[in-house]
């Protein structure tokens, strides 16, 4: 497994939680302590959401789709902070495992038919720092928005695509076993299953911002389009990044 940088905080039954300042962009890093990401925020005990709060945290921002809340509410009772719900997928987690499709596939179809939800996960963003974007995992959706998040904001793309990928190597062995195990036994013949569930390779987040930039020009001009205004992006350079 990858071993936590000192950045990372520690939050007792949080899965893959971290801070992604210290990235490079030209000229610039990306600051500490303003956002985070991580899995779901159901597991947490006392001392859990005890560090949680020590954050300092002002706005969480929940990709989870109702059901997914309903099945494992986050234990914040006490934190004094904004909860923003933006559910990203558009049909059930399920269904991906159901239809057998592809990581590319499943972003692909994230950035085409959830758009309107990156913007409003960025407006979220600048809205209130610190903040913290998380999903059930922390993998996919919170991966494909935080990374259209760096990418917009000038970060370089090498460490974009190694933000997501480190996400491989933070989430328990014991807990991908179960998983996996509990997910062969409804799709047996799934191909894309350990995937869907467990990876994060860095070739498809390469080729996804690629695919952006090829259609848009840019992932800033990918929000753009969808309705992110100009002072908006040139905010979220301001908010994320330190100059050097």
């Amino acid at each position: 497994m990858t071993t936590p940088t000192p950045a990372d905080p520690v939050v007792p039954g949080a899965v893959n939680l971290r801070d992604v300042g210290g990235l490079p962009a030209e000229g610039a890093v990306t600051r500490h302590g303003v956002l985070y990401r991580s899995g779901n925020l159901a597991r947490l005990d006392a001392s859990g959401t005890r560090a949680l709060g020590e954050l300092g945290l002002r706005r969480i921002i929940d990709l989870r789709a109702d059901d997914e809340v309903r099945y494992e509410p986050s234990r914040i009772d006490g934190i004094d902070v904004v909860t923003q719900r933006v559910p990203l997928f558009l049909g059930s987690v399920e269904s991906f495992f159901r239809d057998d499709i592809g990581l590319d596939e499943m972003y692909r179809r994230l950035v085409e038919d959830s758009s309107a939800g990156v913007v409003e996960v960025v407006r979220g963003i600048l809205a209130d720092q610190p903040v913290l974007v998380h999903c059930t995992v922390g993998k996919d959706r919170t991966g494909v928005t935080v990374a259209l998040t760096l990418a917009a904001a000038g970060v370089d793309t090498e460490a974009v695509v190694g933000d997501y990928a480190r996400t491989e190597g933070l989430l328990p062995e014991q807990r991908n076993r179960r998983i996996v195990e509990l997910l062969r036994a409804m799709h047996p013949g799934a191909v894309h299953l350990e995937d869907l569930a467990t990876r994060s390779p860095a070739p498809v987040m390469r080729a996804l911002l690629d695919e952006v930039k090829a259609r848009y020009g840019s992932v800033a001009d990918y929000l753009r389009a969808h309705g992110l205004a100009d002072d908006a992006l040139t905010e979220l350079r301001r908010v994320l990044l330190r100059r050097i």
